[in-house]
């Protein structure tokens, strides 16, 4: 743990009075590795489970595919909404280390009591052939249960694990604050690379030995990840948490209401500020003002009554620091919307993809087929080949061209994702045609399922752009407070995707299944239009892209 001087607490924690302390034997690549390490096992827990979780809907739970999908939606929607209750609480009381740790528990108590679900005789479904099974309501329940305690466990790690590496790297070190960009880089690399061991050996075992030993794996990976991080514990950087990040944007808007008739100072520097060298937010430097948003700034207007007794009330008076704080979180909000399409999008890797794929000929050879849900890595690959190209090569030469520090801004890169993931989506839809045609020409299941490989590779490809640029972006952009909370509005986006494709899920399959017709999305896929869902993903995509460009063009870093 660091050592105690004049500027840090006995803990060795960070309040910006200076650089961290110990910094010599802390943080940096030094502590990196256990970071990334246990976000790796993590994931392959995570994607272990959940990449064949369509399937285990349909074939064990016995879900007709819309039903299965919109669950399915739902359920990956809440496991990246729930870091905004992780990243309030990391903010807010624990700190992010202590907030990892114990939501890391109950993720592995949700995992194990999913791999009960699946292979205790009594809370696993009953099957009278292989992927022909029926389950009773307690056996769903029990399953869902574990599910969504899962998702509770996601809340604690997502919004912080990633915050916390980068937490390693002092942005008072012009060294440092380069690698730092870099350790976002391959931190998304650790993910799919645990990604790319559940996407092939998890799902193999799943589908070819069992739902129990398929479970059981990410579980014990999960149990690995909680070893890896605390075995970590004395080589990290520490930063102390405030006090609630809503509860001061709350005051700002109250305190603002309450002055809304009290006009604004021509001299900013009569708004209010501690006269401190620093802020009095924890864990926070003091924020310059900035002229948008100006409404907010009447929270910060002194007026008599606001020194009526010793001390200020904070929801009648703010500080400058407090006001841009809100600021900060309201501009960051557009571009948080533009990546609620993209999310949609990726989503549909381990969803409507892999229903397309159980209807495609998955077999290399006369004994062995390829599990549906594998071919999601070849989006991992794709991560792999990018991150270190994007990495080594892209950057070093937009760097030249551009003089820009990173090769090209944060948002810059995010549009670049934005565009290239249209077309995953047209891909998909012209696969799907030709797959409807091959059927009425040579029967059904005769298409090879490595036909989808492209619009896997291509979702890989964009990734790297849209999701590591949103992960820096917010990082960057969020107040030094306010960085698990900033974290966790990236992923919800990542949550109202998926609850965006569940409702668009039944909203086609209502419109497209009236009078008797079998609808884009029906049980048998032949006598379906899938592609039609798909390309109107990608108008959906195009129009987003649009938004983007407008929102970004105005943004103000």
């Amino acid at each position: 743990m660091a050592e105690e001087d004049d500027n840090y607490t006995k803990d060795g924690t960070v309040d910006y009075k200076g650089r961290p302390a110990n910094r010599k034997k802390t943080g940096k690549w030094r502590a990196c590795p256990f970071i990334v390490g246990c976000e790796c096992c993590e994931r392959l827990a995570y994607y272990g489970m959940s990449s064949n979780l369509f399937l285990y809907f349909t074939n064990q739970l016995n879900e007709h595919n819309a039903a299965a999908s919109k669950n399915l939606s739902n359920w990956a929607g809440t496991c990246y909404v729930m870091p905004l209750v992780g990243a309030f609480i990391a903010d807010s009381y624990l700190g992010r280390y202590w907030t990892i740790a114990t939501f890391s528990i109950i993720y592995v108590i949700g995992m194990t009591l999913l791999t009960l679900s699946a292979s205790v005789r009594g809370l696993r479904p009953t099957c009278q052939k292989k992927d022909k099974c029926h389950a009773t309501w307690s056996q769903t329940a029990v399953c869902f249960v574990a599910l969504y305690l899962v998702a509770l466990g996601t809340g604690g790690i997502k919004p912080c694990v990633s915050s916390y590496g980068a937490d390693q790297f002092d942005d008072a070190d012009e060294d440092e604050k380069l690698h730092k960009a870099s350790f976002f880089n391959w931190f998304y690399l650790s993910i799919n690379i645990g990604a790319l061991t559940a996407g092939t050996l998890l799902v193999w075992v799943q589908v070819n030995v069992g739902w129990g030993l398929g479970f059981g794996i990410p579980t014990v990976a999960m149990g690995g990840a909680v070893v890896l991080f605390f075995a970590g514990t004395r080589l990290y950087r520490y930063r102390k948490p405030g006090d609630s990040p809503l509860t001061r944007m709350c005051q700002v808007v109250v305190a603002a209401v309450r002055k809304r008739n009290v006009p604004l100072p021509d001299d900013i520097s009569l708004l209010y500020e501690t006269s401190d060298a620093d802020s009095v937010i924890v864990g926070s430097r003091k924020l310059e003002h900035t002229n948008e948003l100006r409404y907010f700034d009447k929270a910060a207007v002194e007026i008599e009554s606001d020194h009526v007794r010793d001390s200020t009330n904070p929801w009648s008076l703010c500080t400058v620091t407090q006001v841009e704080e809100l600021k900060g979180i309201f501009r960051l909000l557009p571009v948080c919307a533009t990546g609620i399409m993209f999310s949609t999008v990726y989503g549909q890797m381990g969803n409507l993809f892999v229903l397309q794929a159980v209807y495609m000929d998955a077999k290399l050879t006369q004994r062995f087929a390829i599990p549906e849900a594998s071919l999601s890595i070849f989006d991992t690959l794709s991560v792999i080949f990018w991150v270190p190209v994007y990495d080594r090569l892209v950057v070093p030469a937009a760097r030249r061209l551009t003089g820009c520090p990173t090769g090209i801004t944060q948002l810059q890169r995010i549009g670049v994702g934005l565009f290239v993931s249209v077309f995953a989506m047209v891909a998909a839809a012209v696969l799907e045609i030709y797959r409807l045609r091959e059927v009425v020409r040579h029967g059904p299941g005769t298409m090879s399922i490595f036909w989808q490989v492209p619009q896997y590779f291509i979702i890989g490809c964009a990734e790297v752009f849209a999701n590591i640029g949103q992960m820096e972006f917010f990082y960057g952009q969020a107040p030094d407070s306010m960085r698990s909370l900033c974290a966790a509005l990236s992923l919800a986006t990542t949550a109202l995707g998926s609850y965006l494709s569940a409702a668009l899920v039944e909203a086609v399959t209502v419109a497209s299944a009236r009078g008797g017709a079998p609808g884009w999305i029906p049980d048998d896929l032949n006598r379906g239009n899938l592609h039609y869902f798909f390309f109107l993903l990608a108008l959906l995509s195009v129009v987003n892209l649009v938004v983007f460009v407008f929102v970004a063009r105005r943004y103000t870093y």
